[in-house]
């Protein structure tokens, strides 16, 4: 009966000990990993509002439009300049006659 009863308040205290414990040291964890999480979308949040500051100034956006879409100020010439051509050192092929073959 004594054993019975030992064993039963054992159970109760490691319900009563154990389970809190084990929950406190899963929500601490929990709560280090959305720090950590936080701590990087702080750093993106701060990243991207540089970004957006940068791109609101004029230099920017005439230097994105210059570069991305070509576009130039009114009175400017615009120049485009092409790769040079390639040339091949194979002999060029004859062109095919039009005369039908001889019989």
């Amino acid at each position: 009966m004594r054993t019975a009863l030992f064993l039963v308040v054992l159970v109760g205290l490691l319900f009563v000990f154990v389970y809190p414990t084990r929950t406190f040291l899963d929500q601490r964890s929990q709560t280090n990993k959305a720090r950590a999480q936080l701590e990087v979308l702080q750093a993106e949040n701060a990243r991207l509002a540089r970004e957006s500051k940068r791109l609101s100034t004029d230099s920017e956006i005439e230097r994105l439009a210059r570069e991305k879409y070509g576009l130039v100020r009114p009175g400017e010439r615009p120049f485009v300049i092409l790769p040079a051509p390639t040339t091949s050192t194979a002999p060029a092929s004859a062109p095919p006659s039009s005369t039908p073959p001889a019989p």
